[in-house]
């Protein structure tokens, strides 16, 4: 069973980078890696070894102006 949880907001770019550090501290410390999404702790076990991918976008269009966006994945199998 699959369950896809997603969390969005607005932030201003100290706050965005508080958020990525907190997550990368997570990550890096223990066994487990806890993330809030909206009103919930979710709490994963990444392996040692798991995948990352970081995507770009950059769209331009004269009625609705430039935007840039970054998507960062991250993906291992459960234990």
């Amino acid at each position: 069973m699959a369950e896809k949880n997603i969390s969005e907001e607005k932030l201003d770019r100290a706050e965005a980078a508080e958020r990525l550090r907190a997550i990368a501290d997570d990550l890096e410390s223990d066994e487990e890696f806890h993330i809030d999404i909206d009103n919930k702790t979710i709490t994963l076990h990444p392996r040692d070894s798991l995948g990352f991918e970081v995507g770009v976008r950059e769209r331009s269009s004269i009625l609705r102006g430039s935007r840039e966006s970054v998507t960062i994945k991250m993906d291992w199998r459960a234990k």
